[in-house]
């Protein structure tokens, strides 16, 4: 069984907003009481979306995402 990482959240820097659950276009995140969490971790695609328009910088990817191009 291969294990997935999923994007890291850190609670104390997430205001809650919802930026990241609403615009995630794999619908992989939801928001609760406290705070958003992956409910479907397998279909997170890795776009980064989440971290680039979280305002207050709680999430971080564990892992960087290249892409090697054709020459």
């Amino acid at each position: 069984m291969i294990e997935k990482s999923t994007p890291n959240i850190n609670p104390i820097l997430c205001n809650n907003c919802g930026q990241c659950v609403s615009q995630c276009p794999e619908r992989a995140l939801q928001l609760t009481d406290q705070g958003p969490v992956f409910r479907h971790p397998v279909t997170c695609t890795y776009c980064l979306d989440c971290e680039a328009l979280c305002p207050t910088g709680a999430i971080r990817a564990p892992i960087t995402v290249t892409w090697k191009t054709c020459a």
